[in-house]
C-alpha cells in the first residue's frame, strides 16, 4: 500500500524494509492500520508523525499526517476516516494542539478526504527543486 501511495518508494523488499524501520525510527511516529473484514490482509493505513513546524499552524510541534491510504475498493466505506480519527485522538492524548497535513495540486480526493475531516486549507504551493553539480 506504501507504494501505492508513494511509488517513488524502493521497488525490492529489503529497501522497502528499510525505509519502514527509518520512518518508525522517527520521533512520536505511528502507523495505524485497517484489516480487511475476514481476512489477515490489510486495506489501509495512516502515518502520522511529528513536525517541528507546518504552515498555517501556530504550535510547535505540531502533529503532521504523513501518509493516508485506503485501497480502492475499499474507499467510500468510512475507512480513512476511521484511520484518521484515531490518529487524531493519539495526537490529542500526546499534547499536541494542532495536525497539519498537505495534499498535492492535481490529487483532488485527497483534498476533499483532508476537508472531509476536518483539514482547513491554508495555502497552496508549487516546490522547487535543482540538481547542483559538485565540482
Amino acid at each position: 500500500m506504501r507504494r501505492e501511495l508513494w511509488p517513488e518508494l524502493p521497488a525490492d523488499e529489503a529497501a522497502q524494509h528499510a525505509d519502514c524501520a527509518a520512518w518508525l525510527a522517527r520521533k512520536n511516529s505511528i502507523v495505524l492500520v485497517a484489516q480487511r473484514p475476514g481476512s489477515l490482509r490489510l486495506c489501509g493505513f495512516v502515518e502520522a508523525g511529528e513536525r517541528e513546524f507546518a504552515d498555517g499552524c501556530e504550535t510547535s510541534p505540531v502533529a503532521y499526517l504523513e501518509g493516508w491510504f485506503v485501497d480502492v475498493d475499499f474507499r467510500g466505506r468510512g475507512i480513512g476516516r476511521q484511520l484518521f480519527r484515531a490518529a487524531e485522538e493519539l495526537a490529542v492524548a500526546n499534547g499536541y494542539r494542532e495536525f497539519a497535513s498537505d495534499a498535492l495540486l492535481e490529487n483532488l480526493a485527497s483534498q476533499r478526504a483532508h476537508n472531509s475531516v476536518g483539514f482547513v486549507e491554508v495555502e497552496r504551493a508549487v516546490r522547487y527543486a535543482k540538481q547542483l553539480r559538485n565540482t
